[in-house]
């Protein structure tokens, strides 16, 4: 056996652990993480004082009428700063998220970002730049072919709040709602059932779930949840075939990076100060399966970047005698 053979087995003996199963102890059984997500959850209510104090302020001292609904509530504030206010949440729920992967799992925190000795921070930008530069291109492309329903609304000093904002928050809000649906989650729904396709099915309809009260389905239907289901199942298949988060870490940031600074409308859940503003009447049609082209897509093209292989195992396979090795 040659030194390189020699090399390469002791390497692949360094790690053997798939990443959905590095929360695989003894002692982490499912009601732990029931419990857990109970905790980031709360975290994540205790984030909202600050949105509540703010509304508290404009009803009592400005006098403005109590919202009575989503949109009410979007209407009281500058956008800017409900931006700030809904997003400064999701920094208290990653800090809950952190609490209770180290003390009360007694795991790492890097555990449930990825299976590789370090994160992979390439791969991040790699996903992050190839969506981003879809996501651009398909707006522009629509904007100067001369389509009347999207409107330049370019404000500078406004746009510039915003990107400081959103540059700083937006990657906190992604990487949260990633590293507890595709991380702790998947891990969890792992150590209940011992195969791969229950966790990435549950953590996909949860996903998709959370998104039931966006105002976008209040306009659209619940048709509109097919594409929150489904792209939370590509961005399942992405960490299952990787071995870590890293990619969907990546088009999650690109992806609401992109909507917030580039376009918003009236029904949006993220309604900003974006370079244009979309005019159309809220309504499903064939387009609600583009994304689905595109998802396969970039499968593909990360499948050739990084040669996956054994897909009916890794994403549908029993795994409780497996092991694999991160993807290189």
């Amino acid at each position: 056996m040659n030194s390189s053979v020699k090399n390469t087995n002791l390497d692949k003996n360094k790690n053997n652990t798939m990443f959905i199963a590095q929360g695989d102890k003894k002692e982490n059984e499912f009601w732990k993480y029931l419990l857990g997500s109970l905790l980031v959850f709360i975290a994540s209510i205790i984030g909202q004082i600050p949105i509540l104090i703010a509304m508290l302020y404009e009803v009592f001292v400005n006098n403005k009428a109590i919202p009575s609904t989503e949109k009410d509530l979007y209407s009281m504030f500058d956008s800017n700063l409900f931006l700030f206010l809904m997003l400064v949440s999701f920094l208290f729920a990653l800090f809950g998220l952190y609490f209770v992967v180290k003390k009360f799992h007694n795991q790492s925190f890097k555990d449930i970002i990825t299976s590789r000795k370090k994160i992979d921070w390439k791969r991040f930008f790699v996903a992050f730049s190839v969506w981003a530069i879809i996501s651009i291109s398909l707006i522009l492309i629509s904007y100067f072919s001369g389509n009347a329903e999207i409107e330049l609304q370019f404000n500078l000093v406004p746009f510039l709040i915003l990107s400081i904002i959103a540059i700083l928050l937006i990657p906190i809000q992604t990487s949260t709602e990633e590293l507890i649906f595709r991380g702790y989650l998947m891990q969890g729904f792992y150590n209940l059932s011992r195969n791969k396709w229950f966790p990435l099915v549950m953590t996909s309809v949860i996903f998709g779930g959370m998104h039931w009260f966006n105002p976008e389905v209040a306009e659209m239907g619940p048709i509109i949840m097919v594409y929150y289901i489904g792209t939370g199942l590509f961005l399942g298949i992405l960490t299952l075939m990787d071995e870590g988060t890293e990619l969907a870490l990546g088009f999650h940031a690109a992806n609401n990076l992109v909507s917030a600074l580039l376009i918003t409308s009236d029904y949006s859940v993220l309604r900003t100060n974006a370079i244009f503003k979309d005019l159309s009447k809220p309504e499903v049609g064939y387009e609600i399966f583009m994304p689905i082209i595109f998802y396969i897509a970039l499968l593909f093209l990360f499948t050739k970047l990084y040669k996956w292989t054994n897909w009916k195992d890794k994403l549908i396979g029993n795994t409780s005698a497996q092991s694999q090795e991160p993807t290189n």
